[in-house]
């Protein structure tokens, strides 16, 4: 029997969530998240914020990361003051996280980071971020589509050679990027929407659409294929 590679998701955690007659604090995660890790051939597991020092155990038991898509990051994570469209600070969840990017890259384990995730890998890499772009995310809680175009010899391009229709809701991006990054797609605008580490450096991708909400599976699939 084929061994499915076990893909660890990051999660929100959220006050008051409500199912049936229960209002309680929940560790919450898209369903698309699941399905697309499942569809691409993968196990998926929540990875709901913990303390750091857990990080790295969470990790070695893992084949592949998922840093999900989520709230803005704290601009003091990269030395900025907070711009007023700037959402509030997830605390718990960005020092989980952070403490996941860097326990996989430490470990070499395969890791894409989707939107937020992207962000927050640049940010733990000593990058920053726009803190806002007009026109981007304009109606609330409606996703977007714009073409991104994948940058010849990175490893995205090896996995979506083509100009690519993505679903995208942001109204942030990478600004300078962290250390070792490079950018590997690009939006009309310039926008940078996916970043990358040299291969030396293990599979490390971060987009800043969200592939969990479209067809496409291929970069979930080059996870899973990364994980196996």
């Amino acid at each position: 029997m084929t061994v499915r590679p076990l893909i660890g998701v990051s999660t929100y955690l959220e006050s008051g969530a409500r199912w049936g007659v229960w209002e309680l604090d929940a560790a919450l995660l898209p369903a698309g998240y699941p399905r697309l890790v499942q569809r691409a051939g993968g196990l998926a597991a929540m990875l709901p914020p913990d303390a750091p020092e857990h990080a790295a155990a969470a990790v070695a038991r893992l084949d592949g990361l998922v840093i999900a898509g989520g709230p803005d990051v704290d601009p003091a994570r990269y030395g900025a003051e907070r711009d007023p469209r700037t959402g509030p600070p997830a605390t718990a969840r960005d020092t989980w996280e952070l403490a996941l990017i860097r326990a996989a890259l430490d470990a070499g384990t395969p890791l894409l980071g989707v939107c937020r995730g992207m962000q927050l890998l640049n940010v733990a890499l000593g990058g920053t971020l726009v803190q806002h772009l007009d026109g981007h995310a304009e109606v609330v809680g409606v996703f977007g589509g714009h073409p991104v175009k994948p940058v010849p010899g990175t490893l995205y391009a090896g996995i979506v050679p083509e100009e690519l229709m993505v679903p995208t809701y942001h109204h942030q991006a990478v600004e300078r990027l962290g250390e070792g990054l490079v950018p590997s797609a690009y939006a009309e605008d310039g926008t940078v929407e996916a970043v990358e580490l040299p291969p030396q450096r293990g599979w490390v991708l971060g987009v800043q659409w969200h592939p969990e909400m479209g067809e496409d599976l291929r970069v979930m699939r080059g996870l899973v294929t990364a994980g196996s």
